[in-house]
């Protein structure tokens, strides 16, 4: 008897398995259908010896002391900024756009000053600021619009920026500064051997039971637990009963080549040209050294694997279906981008699952819960399987 399936090895479910394992005492199953831990977030070394970013580049920042330290628990770290450049009428760019951008694109000699001016006089004015066209162009303009986003996002999101919502590129900062930083959170470092080692040491635990290269619903009704945390669709866990929730997917093409460096920064952006969107060379993130080098092209596919929820009043709705009957679901926890239909950063999927245990922990501790036995297969109707 298991006191939780955990559906699902990435940070969601790996966190609130070792939370409940280690901090309360529960025996925990946690299944994934892929062949490893760690969710989109697992890396390994390639057939050159590099460490590589199986699922594109993962890049850990957060303001969150909270975070930090329990993560730290599982691993040292190796501090990392991380640095992004766009090609751009043929200039390599700093991103996001700040002072050197401008200067260096249009031949200026701005100071800060002077560039929060041109930025006033390009900007459009909008009344209402509704899609990401809005966000970008009363911020920086026009044509810095279509040079750095407007083809970036319709080849990431198979949508112009006026058909999406404002939160997507409300994201991406304009500074009128020269700091080139992609990010600018207190904590900026990347797992000192590996996402997937930080994985490993989460879940080193005698009550932590995994099952890999395992759907759920083919172990459910075999092996006996009391509730469930599920990480994985939404819709695809009430059986698509409202529709199917719409994701952008990827397809990556990882290269090794013979030589210490292929690009001049950690990612390259390609906005304008290309079928793919941005080239990482990984060992910028992880400080290796290795006389050859591993990169990874994204490019961007409306089927496939779900990564990015795609951010559209319509699908928040249709979500919205969902989680109404997720909240109606008895024994059953939803955790995580999937299970949220939210494209958190993986600092957000941790704090969600700790507050989560938190809330957990507090119920257990004021109402004792019965120990009788039962297996999944009682509560299969509220799983939409009944």
């Amino acid at each position: 008897m298991f006191d939780y399936l955990v559906v699902g090895a990435g940070f969601a479910g790996s966190v609130l398995a070792e939370r409940l394992a280690r901090g309360s005492g529960k025996r925990i199953l946690i299944c994934d259908l892929r062949p490893h831990i760690g969710g989109n977030a697992y890396d390994e070394y390639d057939d050159a010896g590099v460490l590589v970013h199986r699922y594109g580049p993962h890049i850990f920042h957060t303001n969150s002391a909270e975070v930090f330290e329990y993560l730290s628990r599982f691993t040292e770290w190796r501090g990392y900024e991380h640095r992004v450049l766009a090609s751009v009428d043929g200039q390599l760019l700093p991103m996001p756009i700040n002072l050197d951008t401008v200067n260096q694109l249009y031949g200026f000699n701005l100071d800060s000053a002077g560039m929060e001016g041109f930025l006033d006089s390009v900007a459009e004015k909008r009344g209402t600021i509704r899609t990401s066209e809005d966000v970008v162009v009363s911020r920086v303009g026009r044509d810095l619009y279509n040079k750095f986003f407007r083809n970036y996002t319709r080849k990431q999101w198979g949508l112009d920026p006026s058909e999406l919502d404002a939160q997507v590129a409300a994201r991406i900062p304009v500074r009128t500064n020269r700091d080139d930083r992609y990010f600018t959170d207190e904590y900026q470092a990347m797992p000192r051997r590996g996402f997937t080692r930080m994985f490993e040491n989460m879940l080193d635990h005698p009550n932590i039971s995994i099952l890999l290269n395992t759907d759920y619903r083919e172990i459910a009704d075999e092996i006996p637990f009391r509730k469930m945390i599920y990480t994985g669709p939404i819709d695809e866990f009430f059986d698509f009963r409202f529709g199917k929730l719409p994701y952008r997917s990827l397809q990556f093409r990882h290269e090794i080549h013979d030589r210490e460096r292929f690009q001049s920064a950690a990612v390259v952006n390609y906005p304008n040209d290309h079928d793919y969107t941005r080239i990482t060379e990984f060992k910028y993130l992880t400080g290796q050294e290795h006389r050859q080098t591993s990169i990874v092209y994204e490019f961007p596919k409306a089927e496939g694997d779900p990564y990015y929820p795609i951010p559209h009043a319509g699908n928040a709705a249709l979500y919205q279906q969902y989680r109404e009957l997720a909240e109606s679901t008895p024994n059953v926890q939803f955790v995580g981008r999937l299970a949220s239909y939210r494209y958190y950063n993986m600092d957000q999927v941790v704090a969600q699952a700790l507050t989560v245990y938190k809330k957990m922990a507090r119920r257990e501790a004021a109402t004792p819960e019965s120990r009788n036995e039962h297996r999944h297969g009682e509560v299969a109707p509220a799983l939409g399987r009944g």
